[in-house]
């Protein structure tokens, strides 16, 4: 059974050109050519996954996300952004979206984040464990999936915690490929590595996605550990 996608853009080239991709992976696609549209379409349709545009007439990619949420907020909704529209990014993640892709849109990123949506999905039909911990060669590792919330602080909590007891020289968070975060989800991760930086330990990020990766840069994350591009290379380091 094909998955059902909602792209929502005002310019018909682009979505020509997401028929054309999304067709590709596999996916039953809707279209509408602005948001008013894309809200009738998702309230009919229910899509797990919604492709929108962030500036549109008649309803911007924003207010969309705002609706949509209120409707289903297990949907998962990927924001399509200008070339260096971080804050509008940001201002998205803060509402739930899974990811965001700049135009013009990159084959790679696209794939990137459809994958983590669907890998969203999966876990939360599967209900598996969003944060689990590790003892890989002499590190410590916290695997985290999912999206990192402010619901997601007692878990983390309880992660850390576990990761301490196994008193390994450093601590690496792990973002798996389906890990997302938002507002509140940047302010428990930054207060929880100042608390790590607090009692003496090595922490560091590895996994992040270049675009999550531009996030944590903007808003400090960057500057209180080194993010490393995979796991491995967290552990090589000195």
């Amino acid at each position: 059974m094909e998955r059902k996608i909602l792209v929502i853009d005002d310019e018909q080239p682009t979505l020509n050109m997401f028929r054309l991709l999304l067709a590709a992976y596999g996916y039953e696609i809707i279209t509408a050519a602005n948001g008013a549209e894309g809200l009738e379409a998702f309230e009919r349709e229910r899509p797990g996954v919604v492709l929108t545009d962030i500036k549109m007439p008649v309803m911007d990619g924003i207010e969309v996300l705002k609706r949509i949420k209120e409707i289903d907020p297990h949907a998962e909704v990927i924001v399509i952004t200008g070339h260096g529209d971080m804050d509008l990014a940001i201002r998205a993640l803060n509402l739930d979206a899974t990811d965001f892709i700049n135009k013009p849109v990159q084959r790679v990123a696209l794939s990137q984040a459809l994958k983590r949506a669907e890998e969203r999905i999966a876990i939360a039909k599967s209900k598996a464990e969003e944060i689990s911990v590790e003892d890989v060669d002499g590190a410590a590792i916290l695997t985290i999936r999912g999206s990192v919330t402010a619901r997601s602080e007692p878990f983390l909590a309880r992660a850390m915690e576990r990761a301490r007891e196994l008193e390994r020289p450093r601590i690496i968070l792990h973002f798996d490929e389906s890990a997302s975060t938002n507002g509140a989800g940047l302010a428990l991760l930054t207060q929880l590595l100042l608390e790590a930086r607090e009692r003496g330990e090595r922490v560091c990020i590895a996994g992040l996605s270049e675009n999550f990766r531009k996030v944590f840069e903007i808003v400090g994350i960057a500057k209180l550990v080194v993010i490393y591009e995979s796991d491995a290379a967290a552990l090589a380091a000195p």
